[in-house]
């Protein structure tokens, strides 16, 4: 075992400040936030990248690290909770023909004892919960940052309801995207199905929701694709339930796979819903969440507004429609590119190889990159909801004041052929 050469709290500090690159290897939702060891303060050393030593188990794992531009050339210091996790991790640097490592152990107890000591956190980090907060709750514990006292756990996908039957958190009820969206147009259902479906699986605007879905490796050649990626349908669900009104929704980073990860219990119980009489509130409590044609057409008209488009570049640019029942291709012109993936069904540049959801500092980079400020109206879409809907999310965890999702996409956009459309690589201005 290589002994790596250990650095004091103000050696860091004067590395950073010289171009060292600080990475934390705790998980994710420590970096996020959440004060997994009680410490005075959540979050991570400000500048730190993202890189949990859960991933070192991952056979690509060197191809996580170039993809965030960690290269050989940079020192690196490396901080966990403990000692243990960061050796882990910089033997695996050294594996990799990395030579310029140091290890930082005094996160705990002096970092975050320091309130002069610069750290960061996803604003909204709360809404985005672990495997053992989960555990926790149904198990009639207390976890941090709860106190309701009614909740109900949704196990999220479409037409895929084996999916839930073939193993769920324990305790868990499904929920099929189509109760809060229509499959004729793909767009969250009126304000009375919403009530009705909402007060079916027993959910109220008190009640704390968690959502996940399961991700099955979704096939473009299959029939209904999306039913194999609950991941992306139980956002879809968050941002319905939000627009209807449920004050606090909570998506497990993650997913199934999160939960399997940790090694907690699976059922396969089908778990009976129970319905609630009143939803509690009108909705939608939160209209100004969602946006359609004509105000979309209104954002593309303003200075101070963006249609963000996250699609893949194939769909983009006119190649492909994305979608085996979507016969039009191209894009809304003037609309903002904020790529997705490689197609409809994934969202490789939103989450990490986990499916927990990609380090925030990257995704504010790439937007920026783009002109996608927090500043500005951002009203984002893709080809009928779900992406658009987690891109939104993102948005929201940061605490970006005016965020929407264009609802109807592409798919109600190119259905009206007075709409204008465009193809091809856009020209640069």
């Amino acid at each position: 075992m290589t002994n790596f050469r250990e650095v004091t709290t103000q050696e860091l500090i004067d590395r950073q400040n010289k171009g060292a690159l600080v990475i934390d290897v705790r998980p994710v939702d420590a970096y996020n936030g959440w004060k997994l060891k009680n410490e005075p303060r959540g979050g991570h050393i400000k500048g730190a990248k993202s890189l949990p030593a859960k991933w070192t188990g991952y056979m690509d794992w060197i191809e996580i690290v170039r993809h965030k531009e960690i290269h050989p050339s940079r020192e690196i210091i490396i901080y966990g909770y403990n000692r243990d996790e960061a050796q882990k991790v910089a033997e695996s640097f050294e594996k990799a023909g990395y030579s310029k490592m140091a290890l930082f152990n005094h996160f705990l107890d002096e970092w975050t004892t320091d309130d002069t000591l610069p750290m960061s956190y996803l604003p909204k980090y709360r809404q985005l919960v672990s495997a053992q907060w989960v555990n926790k709750l149904i198990s009639g514990e207390k976890p941090a940052e709860y106190d309701n006292d009614k909740y109900v756990v949704v196990h999220a996908h479409y037409r895929n309801r084996d999916a839930y039957l073939t193993g769920h958190i324990p305790g868990a009820i499904d929920m099929d995207t189509n109760a809060l969206e229509s499959p004729e147009t793909w767009n969250r259902r009126s304000p009375e199905e919403l009530k009705k479906a909402l007060e079916e699986h027993g959910i109220t605007a008190d009640t704390t929701v968690i959502l996940y879905g399961k991700f099955m490796f979704p096939d473009n050649d299959d029939e209904f694709p999306g039913s194999a990626a609950g991941d992306i349908g139980a956002i879809r669900n968050a941002f319905i339930m939000m627009y209807a009104g449920v004050k606090d929704v909570r998506i497990l980073n993650g997913g199934f796979q999160s939960w399997e990860d940790a090694g907690f219990e699976v059922s396969k119980e089908d778990v009976k819903k129970e319905p609630v009489e009143d939803f509690g509130v009108k909705i939608p409590a939160h209209p100004e969440l969602a946006v359609d044609v004509p105000e979309a057409k209104d954002i593309l008209a303003s200075a101070d507004a963006e249609l963000v488009c996250v699609r893949s570049y194939p769909e983009y640019i006119g190649e492909v429609s994305g979608y085996n029942y979507i016969e039009a291709k191209g894009r809304i012109p003037g609309a903002i590119f904020a790529d997705c993936g490689s197609d409809a069904y994934h969202m490789e540049n939103y989450r990490n190889v986990d499916h927990t959801t990609r380090e925030f500092h990257e995704i504010i980079e790439n937007w920026e990159q783009n002109g996608i400020t927090p500043n500005k109206h951002l009203a984002f879409y893709c080809g009928t909801g779900w992406r658009g809907s987690e891109a939104w999310f993102n948005a929201w965890l940061l605490g970006w004041p005016n965020v929407s999702v264009y609802d109807g996409g592409w798919f109600e956009w190119s259905n009206d052929p007075s709409n204008p459309y465009e193809t091809g690589v856009p020209e640069k201005v």
